[in-house]
């Protein structure tokens, strides 16, 4: 692994891990009102574009970052398909 590649892990991480604190916030309350449906549509399919970019181009730190991204986003999108308010 070379310093492009682990500043792409990093880079990755910390943008990955943001996601941790809201989904961990709104399966705890069960409330998802304050998320917009919209806004997490386009970027879970965003992120899905991403991955299947990092994929095509066999970049690692790209599969992995969005990979996670997309389980932790798309799990907010299930939040708030399931606690409709």
């Amino acid at each position: 692994m070379n310093e492009v590649q682990l500043l792409g892990l990093v880079a990755g991480s910390c943008t990955t891990i943001a996601f941790l604190p809201q989904v961990i916030k709104t399966w705890k309350s069960g409330s998802a009102k304050d998320l917009s449906l919209g806004m997490f549509s386009f970027f879970c399919f965003g992120v899905l574009l991403w991955l299947i970019y990092g994929i095509m181009v066999g970049d690692i730190p790209v599969i992995v970052a969005n990979l996670l991204t997309l389980i932790l986003a798309s799990s907010l999108l299930f939040f708030k398909l399931k606690f409709k308010e």
